[in-house]
């Protein structure tokens, strides 16, 4: 990912140092040519110092004054609105880092699509609404995966395909840069969506839509998603506008990125992924704050899968991951996330759940069933103890336990 630097006023970039001229400044601007034109006029054109020639330095001086005037007063006006423009990347750039930097933060991409469609809203001038619409990197099906200003819900109902999208029609099917469209009612008109979802994108917006910029957003070579802002107002963008929505999207490619990445690295962190239950790990980190409530006591479980290995030797190895996975379904079915479930380790799984203990037992039974209605069977031996904040002694207990039930089997 391209390095995101926060520019700031502390890095000595101010306004004031840029864009004021000292007085003096201007006095030497103003003397300087008129001295010097003096000088010359007097030197060669006429040395006798009259009324008539003063009339001529002075007409001469005022208009040289006026276009200097005039002349400062243009370069100021280019200056104040490359000033602005210059804060409004700072402000993108100030925006994408605090994205990347709390990307840990939000609890899933949506959440994160949210907050970068509610910053790039805030961040082009213009733009009233906007949304954000993922690809189906298979299908090419769209989806309205975010919205600010739009009802998200009304948009969902509509339902169609890469090639209908405003991006691809303006780019001839490439998707690789910003579209502005200033007539969305002849667009959509001309669209081959049903009257219905025309219906729908008409009366979802808060606002009627009237100018739109569309962009790509590209993650590792491919199509993620399309960026839109809206605007109520006809031709509320300009080619400005375009080139800040590129270096929006461009920044809002890597923050993407990175929270994909990072979001990646948390999985593999505290996930199993054969199973996609928490690790050893997690499961650790979790119990320390597990709560212990007065009238209803904690119980460790300890699940160890049946013949495993004569399963990989069977089956192949393939076999003893399905009947590892099945098992870890049917645990995450019954158990929800309140309650801790992980695989510990090879064919062993742990849970940490709330009693009573009848109603733990009556649990295990019920997986054990729902695993023998499955046509490859999975069997299990597990062992059950009481929880009290001793990690060690009670996984002991349910440790002995669970063996003791693996043998029970074995001589019955």
């Amino acid at each position: 990912m391209d390095r995101i630097t926060k520019v700031t006023e502390t890095d000595g970039l101010k306004k004031k140092q840029i864009d004021s001229l000292d007085l003096r400044f201007h006095f030497a601007l103003l003397g300087g040519p008129l001295l010097l034109l003096i000088v010359i006029w007097l030197s060669f054109f006429n040395s006798s110092f009259d009324s008539a020639l003063l009339l001529k330095l002075l007409l001469i001086s005022s208009i040289y004054t006026l276009g200097y005037s005039l002349s400062y007063y243009f370069h100021q006006g280019r200056l104040n609105r490359l000033w602005q423009h210059l804060q409004q990347i700072v402000h993108i750039n100030d925006t994408t880092f605090e994205l990347v930097n709390l990307a840990s933060h939000y609890k899933n991409e949506q959440a994160f699509l949210d907050a970068l469609l509610k910053k790039a809203v805030s961040s082009i001038e213009g733009a009233e609404m906007g949304s954000i619409i993922r690809v189906d990197p298979d299908s090419q099906q769209l989806h309205f995966e975010s919205a600010v200003g739009i009802n998200i819900e009304k948009l969902r109902n509509v339902k169609f395909h890469l090639q209908q999208s405003f991006e691809f029609q303006l780019t001839d099917g490439r998707c690789d840069r910003v579209v502005v469209i200033d007539n969305m009612e002849n667009i959509n008109s001309l669209s081959s969506l049903t009257d219905a979802e025309q219906e729908i994108l008409l009366t979802a917006p808060d606002s009627p839509i009237r100018s739109t910029l569309s962009s790509p957003i590209q993650i590792d070579g491919k199509l993620y998603a399309m960026i839109n802002l809206d605007s109520s107002a006809t031709k509320a963008f300009g080619h400005y506008d375009r080139n800040l929505v590129s270096i929006l999207t461009h920044e809002a490619e890597n923050a993407i990125a990175l929270y994909q990445k990072t979001r990646q690295i948390q999985t593999l962190a505290n996930y199993d992924s054969l199973t996609s239950l928490y690790n050893r790990q997690r499961f650790e980190a979790r119990l320390e704050s597990w709560t212990i409530k007065p009238h209803f006591s904690s119980y460790l479980i300890l699940i160890d899968l049946d013949n495993l290995k004569q399963t990989n030797d069977c089956g192949g190895h393939q076999a003893g991951d399905d009947a590892l996975r099945l098992l870890a379904q049917v645990l995450k079915r019954h158990w929800h996330e309140h309650q801790l479930v992980a695989r510990y380790g090879g064919d062993e799984f742990i849970a940490i759940c709330h009693g009573p203990l009848e109603k733990v037992m009556t649990d295990l039974a019920e997986i054990q069933r729902e695993l023998d209605s499955e046509m490859k069977k999975v069997h299990f031996s597990f062992g059950v103890s009481e929880y009290t904040n001793n990690f060690q002694q009670a996984f002991r207990v349910a440790d002995i336990g669970m063996y003791d039930h693996k043998r029970s089997k074995k001589c019955a």
